[in-house]
């Protein structure tokens, strides 16, 4: 495994605010970000309200699969672009349930964002019954195959963000040998694709991280950053993340 700086990635969902975007701004620059790259995504009228500035960069939480046209409601490639946004959530566990959207469009859209210069933050994760089932491998392997076995090329150009949806918002966390088990299983699946860029891809996980639990998962070999919910919106306990993934 090659990878080397961790990447902290912000979900705001649909929160946030023009105050909560200056105090982010101000608390995230009077701290240590050399060894950490930071992707904010809060909802996309704040997009423009946020500080650009080292290694700190934008995110949007859905892309369309298509370039324009009359689709109310949806957000283009360029249109993200034109907001300077650098990396776009695709396949949130939220879009896959409450949007209904499908293994085809999400691969549709991982393959458009790469091929606009984005790149993709593919979401995927299993239910506590498919857990329980001791299904996770299987549904795992699918919600991948289902992007990457027919366009290998996107896999370099992408980063993974593993979220047990069991874990998402609940206060609820895998330990971090589950989260690492489950890691070290994304990135032998990718090898069989792409081995250098299994090496080098990018795992997240996300499901509840907050600072309490973060050191413990990021002294894991295969968990190269985190996709953050709630505690993204407390800027102090943000920072907090953010410095202990710096050491």
């Amino acid at each position: 495994m090659k990878v080397q700086h961790r990447l902290l990635v912000a979900n705001w969902k649909m929160n946030g605010s023009v105050a909560l975007v200056q105090t982010m701004n101000e608390t995230l620059a009077d701290i240590s970000l050399s060894a950490v790259d930071v992707v904010i995504c809060p909802p996309l009228t704040l997009l423009h309200h946020f500080t650009v500035q080292g290694n700190v960069q934008l995110g949007a939480q859905n892309i369309s699969q298509h370039n324009a046209g009359a689709y109310t409601g949806e957000i283009s490639a360029d249109l993200l672009l034109e907001a300077a946004v650098t990396y776009v959530i695709i396949g949130h566990s939220e879009r896959r349930t409450l949007n209904l959207e499908t293994d085809e469009q999400i691969a549709a859209k991982v393959k458009v964002a790469v091929q606009a210069g984005l790149i993709p933050i593919l979401c995927i994760g299993e239910t506590l019954q498919q857990r329980q089932q001791e299904k996770t491998e299987q549904v795992i392997a699918r919600q991948l195959d289902a992007v990457y076995a027919s366009q290998p090329e996107l896999l370099a150009k992408s980063v993974i963000a593993y979220e047990p949806i069991w874990a998402i918002g609940t206060g609820e966390s895998a330990s971090p040998e589950q989260a690492q088990a489950t890691h070290a299983f994304i990135r032998d699946h990718l090898a069989k694709l792409d081995k250098e860029a299994a090496s080098n891809i990018k795992l997240l996980y996300g499901g509840s991280v907050n600072g309490d639990n973060c050191s413990a998962l990021f002294a894991q070999p295969d968990i190269n950053g985190a996709l953050v919910g709630g505690a993204s919106l407390k800027a102090a306990e943000f920072a907090q993340i953010c410095s202990s993934a710096q050491e």
